[in-house]
């Protein structure tokens, strides 16, 4: 899996992969970061935001751009979207990834190279066509079960959900 060091002259004091259970950062601080893994995502940029019940590492959520709240995405959701970089639930705060090269959670026969949606499976994307449910500048670079089992890597630009009639 991915290893994404701060590339911030800042320095903060909660890893990008770690959870905690005390706000130790801004709600709604972004950085830039550089994965250092083997599998070399590259540049990524991060929103230190608190958690939702049921998030596990790869869930997509939108977020609040008011209170830097959280909710598992889902069918008809409307907002900016993240995927989390830990298990960060409810009463936890952690970092989610918003542009760059991520890993979220998908669902059977995702495809490489594809539009992804949200669906009735919260926290989780397919390429299933929905009207309104597409994760906009958000698109699939491997299929399903790469890096690891229900999972897969997604090239996210501030993706966002707008529950629009047209695509």
């Amino acid at each position: 899996m991915s290893d994404f060091k701060s590339t911030e002259s800042q320095i903060y004091n909660q890893a990008i992969d770690e959870t905690s259970t005390t706000q130790k950062v801004p709600l709604g601080t972004r950085i830039k970061a550089i994965d250092k893994a083997s599998t070399a995502y590259g540049v990524g940029e991060f929103i230190y935001l608190q958690g939702v019940a049921s998030t596990v590492v790869g869930s997509f959520v939108t977020y609040d751009q008011d209170d830097n709240s959280t909710a598992l995405l889902v069918a008809n959701a409307i907002g900016p979207v993240a995927t989390a970089m830990s298990a960060c639930v409810a009463n936890e705060y952690g970092w989610y990834q918003i542009f760059g090269q991520a890993v979220g959670k998908g669902l059977a026969s995702l495809a490489d190279n594809a539009n992804i949606y949200g669906t009735a499976t919260a926290g989780s994307v397919d390429d299933a066509i929905v009207a309104g449910d597409r994760v906009q500048n958000a698109k699939t670079t491997s299929a399903l079960d790469t890096p690891a089992t229900g999972l897969v890597e997604v090239k996210i630009q501030y993706p966002i959900v707008n529950n629009g009639l047209a695509d």
